[in-house]
C-alpha cells in the first residue's frame, strides 16, 4: 500500500516525546503519521537515564510531572517489562540541604505526592552503600525508571499496530508550511495539524524559537554488588544544577534491574556535540564515588553523551505555535521528556480536539518567546 501524502496529525519526531503525542493522536482516532529520520527512541531519549520522576524546582514543572506520572502509572502497553519501580531517594549532604529536603516534602505534599522522611541514621540503614554521615533523605516511592527506548519504540509500534498510524521513516522534514510540511527530497505532505516533536532539531524548523543545548555524560558499570542500590539516588541539588546556567555536576545513580549502575549527572550547556569530555567525565566519576565510595570496586564498562534540547527559561515548548497555521510544538523539555512525555502529549492533543486540558497548560505557551518585554 502506497503511504498517502496527507493526514489529521503529522508528528515530526519519534522520541519518547514524539512517540507520545503519535500515541494519544492515534489513540484519540485521528489519522497520524509519523516522520522520522532515524528509528524510534532514537537521540536525546536513548542518550538518557529514563527517570520517571516528580521535579518541584519550578511549580509548572511540579504539575506537569505530576500529571504526566499518574498517566505513566496508567499506562498499559508493553512499557512494563521496561518499567522499574525503584522509587527516588532524594538526600541531604549537610544541614543547609536539610532545609532544602524539607522544602521540597512541603512542595510535593501539596501537590498530593507521598513521601517518607528519614533521618541520617535511615539513609544509611536503607542504603548502606552510600557514603556515611549523610544528613538525611526523602523518599518518593512512586517514582520510577523506564527503559526510554524500548517504551518509544513501543508507543509508536502500538499506534501504527493497534490504530492505524503511519511511520515515514527514514525522512528527514526540510521545512514548515501552514498545515503541513516539505521533505527534503520535496515531497509535500499535508495536514490539519503539524506537532513538532524534535527534540534540539526542532530549532532548525523554527529558528525564532529559542533552545539552549546542555551536553551531558553517561557512564554504566558491570554488576556491582558491592555498590547495590535499591532506590534510585540523587542530591536534593539536582534541579538547581539541571537547570543552571554554568556547567554543573550532581549526584544521580539509578540502579538498573540488570544489577548495573548507571552514573550521572552533569550539564555542559551551550554544547551540542557529542565528544566525550574526559576531563567533565572526571568531575562526574568523582563526584559519585565521594557519595557512593563502593563504586570504586565496580567497572565501568561504556561512556556516552546526549544533548539534551533545554530552553531560556527552562519549561518546554507545548502548544499551538501561532505564527503558522496548524503547527504546534513540543520540544525543549531537557532531562524531564521522559517524565513528562504522556503529560506533554495531553497538553498538545486536547486543545486540538477542542478540549480543556488538565492541568494549566499557559506556562508552556511557546508563544511567551514572542511577547515583547517593556524596556
Amino acid at each position: 500500500m502506497s503511504l498517502g501524502l496527507s493526514a489529521d496529525v503529522i508528528v515530526v519526531g519519534a522520541g519518547i516525546v514524539g512517540a507520545a503525542v503519535a500515541w494519544a493522536a492515534a489513540d484519540e482516532g485521528l489519522d497520524v503519521l509519523i516522520v522520522s529520520d532515524g528509528p524510534p527512541g532514537d537521540g536525546a531519549t536513548a542518550a538518557g537515564m529514563g527517570h520517571l520522576v516528580v521535579l518541584d524546582d519550578d511549580p509548572a514543572e511540579l504539575a506537569l510531572s505530576h500529571y504526566s506520572m499518574g498517566l505513566w502509572r496508567a499506562y498499559t502497553g508493553d512499557v512494563r517489562a521496561q518499567y522499574h519501580g525503584c522509587g527516588t531517594l532524594w538526600i541531604a549532604n549537610d544541614e543547609g540541604e536539610v532545609r532544602l529536603l524539607a522544602a521540597k516534602q512541603s512542595r510535593l505534599a501539596q501537590a498530593g505526592v507521598a513521601s517518607q522522611w528519614l533521618a541520617s541514621d535511615e539513609v544509611a540503614r536503607a542504603e548502606p552503600a552510600l557514603r556515611p554521615g549523610l544528613a538525611a533523605g526523602l523518599c518518593v516511592g512512586s517514582d520510577a525508571a523506564v527503559y526510554a527506548p524500548a517504551v518509544a519504540a513501543d508507543l509508536v509500534a502500538r499506534a501504527c499496530r493497534e490504530r492505524g498510524a503511519r511511520l515515514l521513516m527514514p525522512a528527514r522534514v526540510g521545512k514548515l508550511r501552514p498545515r503541513g510540511v516539505t521533505l527534503d527530497n520535496g515531497t509535500a505532505l499535508h495536514a490539519a495539524a503539524v506537532v513538532v516533536a524534535a527534540g534540539l532539531a526542532s530549532r532548525a524548523l523554527l529558528p525564532e524559537l529559542p533552545f539552549v543545548p546542555r551536553k551531558g555524560h553517561l557512564a554504566i558499570t558491570e554488576r556491582a554488588p558491592a555498590a547495590a542500590l535499591s532506590h534510585q539516588v540523587v542530591e536534593v541539588g539536582y534541579g538547581a544544577s539541571a537547570h543552571g546556567s554554568d556547567d554543573s555536576v550532581a549526584f544521580n545513580v539509578q540502579p538498573r534491574p540488570t544489577g548495573q549502575l548507571l552514573i550521572g549527572s552533569c550539564r555542559q550547556v551551550n554544547r551540542d556535540d557529542h565528544e566525550i569530555d574526559a576531563a567533565m567525565l572526571g568531575r562526574l566519576m568523582a563526584h559519585a564515588l565521594r557519595v557512593l565510595p563502593a563504586l570504586a570496586s565496580a567497572r565501568v564498562l561504556r561512556a556516552w553523551t546526549g544533548v539534551r534540547p533545554g530552553t531560556p527559561d527552562g519549561r518546554p515548548y507545548i502548544g499551538r505555535w501561532p505564527a503558522l497555521d496548524g503547527v504546534w510544538i513540543a520540544a525543549g523539555h531537557e532531562g524531564l521528556g521522559v517524565t513528562t512525555a504522556l503529560g506533554t502529549a495531553r497538553l498538545v492533543i486536547d486543545p486540538l480536539l477542542g478540549r480543556a486540558t488538565a492541568i494549566d497548560a499557559s506556562p508552556f505557551d511557546p508563544a511567551r518567546v514572542l511577547i515583547e518585554v517593556p524596556a
